[in-house]
C-alpha cells in the first residue's frame, strides 16, 4: 500500500462539541493504546465502544480470564501429579463456582484499574457507548447522532468465527465469550478447533476435570507450525486423557435426549464418523474481524477476502486519514501487537516522525502444556524467502534444569542463515517456552551470530540455558560437554 501519510487536512470545526481531533472505534487494547498516544499529543478524541464492556476481547473474554483458569488448572494438576519419588499426591476437589466467581471478580477489577480508570484519566477523551457507522470518510453515526473527525482509528476487533453446520445454531454451542462465565463444570466439551484458543482451553479445562475432545479440519493440531511441533504437543496432550479428531469435517449437529450427535465425515480416507457428546460443543475455529455494517466499502475502504481491514507498515487504510489497529486488521493478532499498533496509528494519523511497524522479530506463546512459542522464522519460512539455512533441535533431555525439573518433554529448536551464521529463528516446547520466545526475539533483532550466541553467559540451571546449549550444537556434540562448559 502507497504511504500517504501526508494527506491528512482538516475539515472539522473546533468549536462544535461533535467534532472531534480523533475517533476511535473500539474499546480494546489498540484503541486505548491510540487514545494514550493522542492525548499526549494534546488532541480531543472520541473513543466509541461497541459490544464487549470497555477493555475488549483480553481483559474480558479473553487473555486474562484464560490464562487465570490455566494457572488454577496447572495447581490441580500439580497438586495430584508429582515428578518425583517419594512425594504422595491427591486430586484435590475443585469449587468450580467459587473459581469462576474469582475470575469474575479478577475480570472486574482488572477492567477497572486498566481501562475504566484510565479513560477517566486521559486529558482530552470522551467515551460514547455505541455503534458507529461511517456516513462519509469524515463522519460516523452514532446512536442517531454525527460525529465528525480529522481522523480515525479502527479497532474494532474480531469475533469467533461460527462455521456453517446444519443443526449448529438449533443445538446451541459455547464460545469463549460464553464458555468462562459458567459457574457450572461442564460435563464434557467437544471443541471444534485445534489452533491456540481451543488448546489452551483444552488444556485449562481437562485439568480441572472435564472430559475433552477436540475435532481438527486439518491433519494436525496447531497446522500453522512445523509438524514436529505439533506431534510433540498433541502426544502431552493426549497422554493427559484429551482425545483428538484430526482430518473431522462435521457436516450435522443434532440433539437426542438431551445428548449432542455430531456427524461428520474424515478427510483424508471419506469415512463417516459419529461421535456422542454428553455435555457441550465449543466452537474455537478461528475468528473473523468486527468490520461489517459499519460503512467500511462505503467510503473506500479495502477490506481482504476475510473482512480484515488492509494496512500499509503505518497502520494506514486506503483512506490517507484512516487508520485501523487490532484483530481487526491484517497484522498478527495478539494484544501486545494492537496496543503497539494503537499507538502507531494515533502517532501516524498527526505527527511529522512517523512510526513503522516491522513484525520479523514478533515473539508468540501458547499456554498450552507444555507451551509453545517462538520468534522469527521456522524452517518453512526461511524456505519461502530463499534462505540456505540450518537447524539445530536440542531435546529438553539435554537440558539441565528440565532433567532436574523432570520435565523433559519438548526441544529447543534454533534457525540460522548459513552464509552469514545470524540467528533467523527459533521454536520451543516446553514448560515456560514463553520465557524463552523473548530472548531468541532479542537475539534475531539484534542480528547476533550463533557462534556470539553460545559464548553469552547463561545461569546454569536455567531453561534459557538451553537456548546457549542449542546454539552450540550448530558446531560442537553436546553430550560431549561438561556441565556449563562452552
Amino acid at each position: 500500500m502507497e504511504n500517504n501519510l501526508s494527506c491528512c487536512h482538516t475539515k472539522c470545526c473546533s468549536n462544535n462539541s461533535n467534532m472531534y481531533d480523533l475517533i476511535i472505534i473500539g474499546g480494546g487494547s489498540a484503541a486505548f493504546s491510540a487514545a494514550i498516544a493522542a492525548s499526549e499529543q494534546g488532541k480531543k478524541i472520541l473513543l466509541i465502544n461497541d459490544g464487549l464492556p470497555i477493555g475488549g476481547t483480553c481483559v474480558n473474554v479473553g487473555c486474562v480470564p484464560s490464562k487465570f483458569l490455566l494457572r488454577a488448572a496447572e495447581s490441580v494438576y500439580r497438586a495430584s501429579h508429582s515428578p518425583f519419588q517419594g512425594i504422595r499426591t491427591h486430586a484435590p476437589e475443585v469449587d468450580f463456582k467459587t473459581l469462576i466467581t474469582q475470575k469474575k471478580a479478577l475480570v472486574q477489577t482488572m477492567r477497572k484499574k486498566k481501562y475504566s480508570d484510565v479513560a477517566d484519566s486521559i486529558p482530552g477523551l470522551t467515551v460514547l457507548q455505541g455503534r458507529a457507522v461511517f456516513q462519509d470518510e469524515y463522519t460516523v453515526v452514532v446512536n442517531n447522532e454525527l460525529y465528525k473527525a480529522d481522523a480515525f482509528v479502527i479497532a474494532t476487533g474480531s469475533t469467533t468465527n461460527i462455521p456453517n453446520i446444519e443443526g449448529l445454531e438449533e443445538t446451541g454451542y459455547l464460545t469463549n465469550s460464553t464458555l468462562f462465565d459458567m459457574e457450572e463444570k461442564p460435563k464434557s466439551l467437544t471443541i471444534f478447533g485445534a489452533g491456540y484458543v481451543g488448546l489452551e482451553i483444552a488444556t485449562a479445562y481437562n485439568r480441572l476435570g472435564v472430559k475433552i475432545r477436540v475435532i481438527e479440519f486439518t491433519d494436525r493440531v496447531l497446522r500453522s507450525q512445523d509438524s514436529d511441533i505439533s506431534d510433540a504437543l498433541q502426544k502431552s496432550l493426549t497422554a493427559e486423557g484429551i482425545t483428538f479428531y484430526p482430518n473431522f469435517r462435521a457436516k450435522k449437529v443434532e440433539r437426542k435426549n438431551g445428548v449432542i450427535h455430531i456427524y461428520g465425515k474424515n478427510t483424508q480416507t471419506g469415512e463417516n464418523f459419529e461421535i456422542t457428546e454428553p455435555g457441550h460443543i465449543l466452537i474455537a475455529a478461528g475468528t473473523r474481524p468486527n468490520t461489517t455494517n459499519m460503512g467500511l466499502e462505503r467510503i473506500g475502504i479495502t477490506l481482504s477476502e476475510k473482512g480484515h481491514v488492509i494496512v500499509n507498515e503505518y497502520m494506514q487504510t486506503s483512506v490517507s486519514h484512516i487508520f485501523a489497529a487490532g484483530d481487526c486488521a491484517n497484522t498478527p493478532a495478539f494484544v501486545y501487537t494492537a496496543a503497539k499498533e494503537g499507538k502507531a496509528a494515533a502517532n501516524n494519523a498527526f505527527n511529522s516522525r512517523k512510526i513503522k511497524l516491522d513484525y520479523k522479530t514478533l515473539p508468540w506463546v501458547v499456554f498450552t502444556s507444555p507451551q509453545v512459542a517462538g520468534a522469527g522464522m521456522d524452517e518453512k519460512q526461511a524456505e519461502e524467502n530463499r534462505i540456505d539455512y540450518q537447524v539445530r533441535k536440542l531435546p529438553l533431555s539435554e537440558v539441565p534444569a528440565a532433567i532436574v525439573a523432570q520435565e523433559t518433554k519438548g526441544f529447543i529448536k534454533l534457525v540460522i542463515n548459513r552464509e552469514t551464521q545470524k540467528i533467523i529463528g527459533g521454536r520451543v516446547v516446553a514448560e515456560g517456552a514463553g520465557e524463552l520466545s523473548v530472548i531468541i526475539s532479542m537475539a534475531v533483532a539484534a542480528g547476533m551470530t550463533v557462534e556470539q550466541l553460545s559464548e553469552m553467559f547463561f545461569p546454569y540451571l536455567t531453561l534459557s540455558e538451553g537456548i546457549k546449549l542449542a546454539a552450540l550444537t550448530f558446531n560442537k556434540s553436546i553430550d560431549k560437554l561438561s556441565c556449563c562448559a562452552s
